[in-house]
């Protein structure tokens, strides 16, 4: 059993150290303008990076979500490994992480890992969004 906990404090250690590793190694991209959450609309944020592995099988979902939720609620990605800036403001530990906002941009939900597309559109629903 100890070698497990080790095995998971070691990845958990890995995760954030990427995650929190010196600035040098983000840029800053457009993402740091984007204003999240979507004033006014239901907005769900996916903070990763693009060259995570459960952050790359996540894209193509977002994609479909986007689409199908266009115009009803914001879908956006935003690469803490290129702009460190939104991790710092949502106090993300670990990607991918989805957070949820209500219309009036309060958080109501956050989920950390990857999530399956029928997960993602049951918390929409479950927001109100159809």
């Amino acid at each position: 059993m100890n070698g497990i906990h080790a095995k998971v404090g070691l990845v958990v250690f890995f995760a954030v150290a990427v995650l929190m590793g010196s600035s040098a190694r983000f840029h800053a991209s457009a993402s740091s303008s984007k204003k999240v959450p979507v004033e006014g609309m239901v907005t769900m944020v996916d903070l990763g990076a693009d060259k995570c592995i459960p952050c790359k099988m996540m894209a193509p979902i977002l994609k479909r979500v986007e689409e199908a939720y266009r115009g009803r609620a914001a879908i956006v990605f935003l690469d803490v490994w290129k702009d460190q800036a939104p991790a710092k403001r949502f106090g993300i530990r670990a990607i991918p992480t989805q957070i949820f906002f209500d219309e009036d941009g309060k958080e109501v939900y956050r989920h950390t890992g990857f999530m399956a597309e029928a997960d993602i559109v049951a918390q929409l629903k479950k927001m109100g969004v159809h």
